[in-house]
């Protein structure tokens, strides 16, 4: 009947990696990157724990790194297969994936330019040139649509919210179905769609990210709005790391209620990320992924400037007076958003705002926790600017919503399975599923191989 190993996202919510089994055959769902603590980074860098030319197919649920930012290095180590997405998956990729790799390239050069990695040479995880041969390999598939991404199987996208294009797979198998939830969205989300209700599966793979944490029921522009006000008007600027896609067009999409109600001041808004901007098109130029007329999408879409250069994105930095930077990544692990934390971090008028999840180990997290200050490009730099947080942009569903979300599957799986989840988080989850549902769940082990047809008790 096949088996499911947890090749990451167990025991932590980054390095998405699940491998299906079925005969001689072998599926990978998702092929993210570790991010966050160092030993989580280090397993980006180890050999995948399958032989890549012995993958058959890929199956992705969404675009975001910790998802999908793997995948160049799999193809170029002898992954030859298909790569299932959705199309807004695809397209997202395009933009993420290359964008990863130059920035690894750009971070191993000046770590070796200025001396400050252990490595003699630092090397990118992969380049942006093996990013782009790993895009040839996709193949876009629509929702409600099955497929055989491998013999002897069927699978289905549902959607999943949280992203444009953000999937739940539901995958038939010798007489057994498993449905891995992806990340699951928002029930109410301003640009995007409720996730749909899970369909019937023996096995439920489900993330558990906000397991122990309720979103605010605040309105992310009050307090984006407050925040802005009270900064500008101690002469500050605020600086928003925010992840490309999804996070951003929120904020720009609060940004511009903010300005058509003149809620906040008149200063320039910046948005300096190529990949964030891009992913901002992708989106608003669909009209089936958000809830927008074309003339909202298009105001939305222009209330910031847009950042081209490095040279301009130096600009901004050196900028005289107040303003607002949008800029990835959203933890801080690197991109742009570093410079301009270097610069004003030090400064006690300015507001670094957090505005989604912040994984252990990142500078995000370090931020987040009230550290003194935070090593950026080999030096420390002194933390005096106000950090504050807004915990309901989140586009990942808290553990209320996850909870209601499972609850409406038609029929009681065999078991849930928890992933994608720190510990704490994951335990919490699991306490409230068999406490309210009465269903068998638990979390997922690191490397942990799970026998469908024992689980299911018909082996």
């Amino acid at each position: 009947m096949g088996s499911v190993s947890f090749l990451g996202a167990a025991g932590t919510v980054t390095g998405s990696r699940f491998l299906v089994e079925t005969g001689e055959r072998k599926l990978l769902v998702d092929c993210g990157l570790f991010q966050g603590l160092k030993a989580l980074r280090l397993r980006n860098r180890e050999p995948f724990p399958v032989t890549p030319a012995r993958i058959d197919a890929v199956v992705l649920t969404h675009a975001h790194i910790d998802h999908s930012g793997y995948l160049p290095v799999l193809v170029r180590d002898g992954f030859t297969g298909p790569i299932w997405s959705t199309e807004a998956t695809e397209a997202l990729c395009a933009v993420l994936l290359p964008d990863c790799g130059k920035i690894q390239e750009e971070e191993a050069a000046a770590a070796n330019r200025k001396g400050y990695s252990r490595h003699r040479p630092a090397l990118p995880l992969f380049t942006m040139e093996e990013a782009d041969r790993s895009l040839h390999s996709f193949s876009p598939w629509d929702f409600h649509r099955p497929f055989a991404p491998i013999p002897d199987t069927e699978a289905e996208f549902r959607m999943a919210g949280h992203i444009p294009g953000a999937a739940m797979l539901h995958l038939h198998m010798e007489g057994a179905s498993l449905l891995f939830s992806g990340d699951v969205g928002r029930a109410v989300d301003p640009l995007l769609p409720a996730p749909e209700d899970p369909p019937a599966a023996d096995i439920v793979v489900m993330e558990s990210t906000y397991g122990a944490r309720r979103h605010s029921r605040e309105d992310p522009a009050e307090v984006l709005g407050e925040i802005i006000r009270r900064t500008v008007g101690r002469g500050g600027s605020v600086v928003v790391p925010a992840f490309a896609v999804g996070r951003t067009q929120q904020l720009l999409y609060h940004l511009d209620r903010l300005r058509q109600t003149e809620a906040i001041p008149p200063v320039p808004i910046f948005l300096d990320s190529p990949m964030a901007e891009k992913a901002t098109r992708i989106l608003f130029d669909r009209p089936e992924a958000h809830g927008l007329s074309r003339a909202e999408a298009k105001r939305v879409a222009s209330v910031a400037e847009v950042v081209g250069s490095v040279d301009d994105s130096k600009r901004v930095t050196r900028m005289r007076g107040s303003r607002v930077i949008v800029s990835a990544s959203g933890m801080a692990a690197g991109g742009r958003v570093l410079h301009h934390l270097k610069s004003l971090l030090p400064d006690h008028r300015n507001t670094v705002l957090l505005c989604g999840f912040q994984a252990q180990g990142t500078r995000g997290a370090d931020l987040r926790d009230g550290v003194e200050s935070v090593k950026i490009h080999g030096r420390h730099v002194p933390v005096r600017a106000e950090v504050e947080s807004i915990d309901s942009l989140s586009a990942h569903a808290d553990a209320d919503e996850l909870l209601a979300w499972l609850g409406r599957m038609p029929a009681a799986p065999r078991e849930v399975i928890l992933t994608h989840g720190e510990p704490a988080a994951a335990e919490a989850l699991r306490a409230r599923i068999e406490g309210t549902l009465g269903w068998p769940c638990r979390a997922a082990r690191h490397m942990e191989r799970i026998d469908i047809g024992m689980l299911l008790g018909t082996v």
